[in-house]
């Protein structure tokens, strides 16, 4: 019955004519029937379900995806609430239209499914019907009641939970549903009120100032989260160590736009009263490895380095360049630490520049230390040491961003807002990153542009789809506070490399590592493409190769600690399921089998370019790999980084041959091919992806490098990377380290000793042995001459007269008067010594509780030959590092003011140096130790990878030999080949496939399934991108235009705008504007001499920006 119904059949109609007196009669028997048959439009009925279904879906998701992007008024609140009006609308028009004109909707309506309407019904008939009336009121009932939807506070990309109380939706009433479903946005904005407290006068507490006062009277049951605990506060931590000037400018005008932008947001709310969603507490602190070196006048004295003065240098013209006119900042105030030293700027925008300088006598150095000072300091320190409620300090830890840094990156106040934006969508997500570019020029930077942008367009926009992003890059990734303060993420982020492979996972990828310790925990790790950041990248082979080297290794070892904790980590972590590790799995298994790979397309692409065999091709590739391989494993890095180049330089040339035996070989094959099929694929991916990315589109034009450059950065960097596990040196932007005079002194005699050593071996030493220099031998029978040779027979050593012998004994007393006053220095830390020993570290990584005993065994026996005529000849000023250390009187530093730290900071830094921060000796038995079984793990990891792409080169090559016999046959681009036999007159037609060896073919689809999952998921990023883009772009059109706008909706709308116009400091003291307009006498309306007149008279320094606001306001 049910397959009738929904099938062809014939619906019966029958035809009752009505009486006389127009009534109808009483039985069907006694009527006059007329029946006619009506083919029956059985499929009505599921167009109608479908329609509604799909209709209702289409409703909902468009009307979620436009509350996400900010355009709920009138694309989501307007429709909404006119769906019924609308309808009853047309309802009555087609009624109307229907009486008019039976046969109006006959091709469109069953006519036996149109309901029947009054002959007279009219508009007007309508309006005077009670149920007419009760509608109306019906519907402004539903409108008042959903009188919130016109205002939505909701944050950009705000989560379906938010946005709607239920998740479904009611797909039969689907406009009421959404109306009375969205959540009414009852969360307290950051009021102009709220500010007072931040607007505090700051001192040295910074951020405290925001929340200081306490909870503890308010009642339990009542909440004592303030609104001003929701405030974003965002801590820019950088790092630094060799930057370049030109590096260094352009991370200080990042940070200089980022205090331009806070401040013109904090004056907008202050002075404007403007509510602003985006508004932030910004504050940037760099940490500054290795910042001191020796000092010029002695060597008991330290000094900032260059690299440090050259910051203090640079910072004056970098703010002079963001603000378009010549600023001298006010020096900073320096501060004596615990750890070294602290420079304190106050910007323009009136935002901290924090500037913290390592010693690494005093401190661990090294990126990864530095780290976990500012997670401590920041997160431990300066937030759970705040006098207030717990609750309190949830909201604000969950609230405070972390914004880590490189010291040479270049980005803008949008790109931050943006990665927010992720943090305020979701709660459960602990890191976001943004696009990082590449910046500088030439071949290298050329491959990095085209590998950079296909890692961002597919990878990473596929682990964020389908899992989460296995690493935030340091170099520009906001960390949220609440995540990194889990005990099992910065509690164990401090663990000390005590193992060969802690090494290689914890300092080599420590951003990684840190990734991976978040996912563990079950936080997200999420990728925002709209948010750009430029960095500078290698641009030689070398530093290109040792960058590599680091990440490589540290790459595989924190994914296989994923994949090795999978099921605890799937647990843990609602964003990765198993098809997210099977994915993983995949690529892991690429990337080890990648030079065998490579070595197998190498073979036979000779193979169909040169015209040879293929035992030849193999042997012509195997020489220098393993040429190559045994120059890695014996000579020194910069051989093997030679070797490279030269082979890298050799493989691009047989590149372009292989490109065109390639080409030749998809010739013969035809186009039905895997390999055809799989390449079309491929660089049509590119392709498309690059047409996706219009700002980034010429990125693709870098492809024939990245082409050219595949055996040199799959093959030999794998190699390279692999065979140097034991080497955990940082390998990049290494400079030589200040020597002290004492080992200057020791490597001039030194080099003279080899010198002397070199001369005595030579031919000729026997006619320069008596000039002299055998002074302290002689012989019981000896003769020379005239001066120019001497013989010495029965040789013995010289004996000392009683004169030498007293210089002797005068010499081991000063030796022991300086060990001596050594040892009352260390007893006594105040005494007149205690400034020569004012860098000595009194903490050793082995005996920290018996430290005074370390502090003498630091002196060295070279030491204590040391004269004392320096310091008898004029007093030296007593000098204690926490109180009046050299740097900060250097000239180079500026004529800042001296602060010191609060003996509760004092307290913390030494606790925590003490706890995780306390310098590592070198210990040369545990260096050994380590260097032993870093070789043990780099050869174990050398011959397991050897073993697995020997054994899959050949078996795929031997496959390869054997295709007659063993292979399967593609059902793609089969060659018909049509012969005729003049003697048999018979037309022979056979039909001849491609034949293909099992593994290879598996490998094809392989390759395959990861591109068609990496180019879905990024389509489906790009979409959420264009949302992201979307929510934070104004749409004007829908709106009033300006000149019809008050002066209190312009200001609402264009606050910030209008408060960066006025907070300029170009002009503020009459400056002249260098170019005056535009027009054909542009150039004579120059402001020249103006300028020059200007420039001669003094030049006081430049106030804060909201002065210049308030002048000009």
């Amino acid at each position: 019955m049910y397959g009738d119904a929904f099938g062809p059949h014939k619906i019966i109609v029958y035809e009752l004519p009505a009486g006389l007196g127009g009534v109808l009669p009483d039985t069907l028997e006694s009527a006059n029937i007329d029946t006619v048959d009506v083919d029956a439009a059985y499929n009505t009925v599921v167009y109608v379900l479908l329609l509604q279904i799909f209709g209702a879906y289409l409703c909902y998701i468009f009307g979620k995806f436009a509350c996400k992007i900010l355009i709920q008024g009138f694309s989501y609140a307007f429709p909404v609430s006119l769906t019924v009006p609308l309808s009853v609308t047309f309802l009555i028009a087609a009624c109307g239209i229907r009486i008019d004109d039976p046969c109006f909707f006959h091709d469109t309506i069953p006519d036996y499914l149109f309901f029947t309407s009054p002959s007279n019904f009219r508009f007007n008939n309508f309006v005077t019907e009670q149920m007419a009336w009760a509608w109306i009121l019906w519907l402004l009932s539903q409108t008042w009641i959903a009188l919130h939807i016109w205002t939505p506070k909701c944050e950009r990309l705000a989560t379906t939970e938010k946005l709607f109380v239920q998740p479904m939706y009611s797909s039969l009433l689907i406009d009421q549903s959404m109306a009375l479903n969205r959540r009414r946005d009852d969360q307290a904005d950051v009021k102009t009120e709220d500010l007072s407290e931040i607007e505090k006068e700051k001192g040295d507490e910074y951020y405290e100032t925001i929340s200081v006062h306490t909870d503890r009277s308010s009642a339990p049951n009542k909440p004592s989260i303030k609104s001003s605990d929701n405030i974003t506060r965002i801590y820019s931590c950088a790092t630094m160590w060799h930057e370049t000037k030109d590096e260094m400018i352009e991370f200080l005008k990042s940070i200089m736009r980022m205090d331009e932008d806070q401040c013109a947001r904090r004056v907008a709310q202050k002075y404007l009263r403007v509510l602003d969603p985006d508004y932030y507490e910004f504050e940037t602190h760099i940490f500054f490895d290795d910042a001191f070196e020796i000092s010029d006048h002695s060597d008991d004295d330290i000094q900032c380095n260059r690299f440090v003065k050259l910051l203090i240098a640079t910072m004056d013209e970098a703010a002079s360049e963001i603000h378009q006119t010549t600023i001298r900042l006010r020096p900073p105030k320096k501060y004596p630490t615990p750890y070294g030293g602290r420079l304190v700027w106050t910007l323009p925008g009136k935002t901290k520049f924090i500037t913290h300088l390592k010693d690494k006598d005093r401190i661990r150095h090294r990126k990864r230390w530095s780290q976990v000072m500012y997670m401590y300091y920041l997160l431990g320190h300066r937030l759970m040491e705040l006098p207030i409620s717990v609750d309190r300090k949830d909201a604000i830890a969950e609230n405070t961003y972390l914004l880590t840094l490189d010291g040479d990156i270049d980005f803008k106040p949008n790109a931050v807002t943006l990665l927010v934006d992720l943090m305020k969508k979701n709660k459960n997500l602990g890191a976001a990153c943004g696009r990082i570019h590449p910046v500088g020029s030439g071949p290298m930077v050329w491959y990095q542009l085209f590998e950079y942008a296909i890692g961002h367009w597919l990878q990473k926009a596929t682990e964020h789809m389908i899992g989460c992003v296995l690493c935030s890059p340091g170099c520009f990734s906001l960390f949220r506070g609440k995540a990194l303060m889990d005990d099992n993420v910065m509690k164990k982020y401090t663990t000390r490399s005590d193992e060969a492979r802690h090494y290689v996972q914890y300092d080599q990828g420590e951003d990684r590592w840190l990734c991976t310790l978040l996912l563990q925990r079950g936080y997200r790790v999420e990728y925002s493409a709209a948010s750009d950041a430029y960095t500078h990248c290698p641009e030689g082979f070398n530093e290109f190769y040792n960058q590599r080297r680091r990440w490589v290794p540290s790459t595989i070892a924190n994914i296989m600690d994923l994949l090795a904790d999978a099921k605890r980590t799937i647990k843990i972590n609602d964003n990765i399921s198993l098809l997210y590790i099977f994915y993983q799995m995949m690529l892991m298994g690429g990337t080890i089998l990648g030079p065998g790979t490579i070595f197998l397309m190498l073979v036979g692409a000779f193979v169909a370019a040169f015209r040879i065999d293929n035992w030849t091709s193999f042997h012509y590739n195997i020489v220098p790999i393993l040429a190559f391989m045994f120059i890695c494993f014996t000579c020194k890095s910069n051989i093997q980084l030679f070797v490279a180049q030269v082979l890298s330089t050799a493989y691009a040339l047989i590149m372009m041959a292989v490109i065109v035996g390639t080409a030749l070989q998809l010739g013969e094959d035809g186009i039905g091919s895997p390999s055809a099929i799989f390449l079309i694929s491929m660089v049509g991916s590119f392709f498309i992806a690059a047409c996706l990315h219009p700002q980034e589109f010429w990125c693709i034009t870098c492809g024939l490098i990245y082409l050219l450059s595949i055996p040199s950065m799959y093959l030999l960097l794998i190699l390279y990377s692999i065979i140097n596990l034991n080497v955990v040196s940082w390998g990049t932007r290494e400079v030589v380290a200040k020597k002290t005079k004492k080992e200057l002194e020791a490597e001039k005699k030194a080099a003279e000793e080899a010198k002397k050593r070199v001369k005595q071996k030579s031919m000729l030493s026997f006619l320069q042995s008596g000039i002299g220099d055998n002074g302290d031998e002689e012989g019981s029978v000896e003769f020379s001459l005239a001066g120019l040779f001497r013989c010495i027979f029965c040789t013995h050593g010289k004996t000392s007269d009683e004169k030498q012998q007293l210089t002797s004994i005068a010499e081991s007393l000063d030796t022991i008067k300086h060990r001596m006053d050594t040892i009352e220095s260390a007893v006594d830390p105040h005494g007149h010594h205690a400034s020569r020993h004012g860098r000595r570290r009194t903490t050793s990584s082995g005996s920290k509780d018996h430290h005074l005993l370390t502090s003498v065994a630091e002196k060295s026996g070279d030491e204590s030959d040391e004269s004392d005529s320096d310091t008898s000849a004029e007093p030296k000023q007593e000098r204690d590092f926490l109180t009046n250390p050299y740097w900060i009187e250097d000239p180079d530093v500026r004529k800042g003011e001296v602060d010191f730290l609060s003996s509760t900071e004092i307290q913390f830094w030494k606790d925590l140096i003490d706890q995780y921060l306390y310098p590592i000796d070198n210990d040369p038995v545990e260096q050994a130790r380590i260097a032993k079984d870093l070789k043990e793990l780099r050869d174990s990891s050398v011959f397991a990878f050897f073993m697995i792409n020997a054994l899959f080169v050949l078996i795929v090559f031997l496959l390869q030999l054997n295709k007659d016999n063993i292979h399967v046959k593609w059902p793609f681009g089969v060659r018909t080949n049509i012969t005729y036999d003049e003697s048999t007159q018979e037309v022979h037609i056979s039909k001849e496939y491609l034949q293909l060896e099992p593994i290879g073919l598996v490998f094809v689809f392989f390759f395959a399934l990861i591109l068609i999952i990496q180019f879905t998921a990024m389509l489906f990023h790009r979409f959420g991108t264009i949302s992201h883009i979307l929510a934070s772009t104004e749409l004007n059109f829908c709106k009033k235009k300006s000149e019809d706008l008050t002066q209190d909706q312009l200001i609402d709308k264009h606050a910030v705008e209008i408060v960066k116009n006025l907070q300029r400091l170009q002009g503020i003291d009459g400056d002249y504007d260098n170019d005056s307009g535009s027009g054909p006498d542009r150039i004579a309306r120059r402001k020249t001499i103006q300028n020059l007149e200007k420039a001669r008279q003094p030049r006081r320094q430049i106030g804060t920006l909201d002065v210049a606001f308030k002048k000009r306001f």
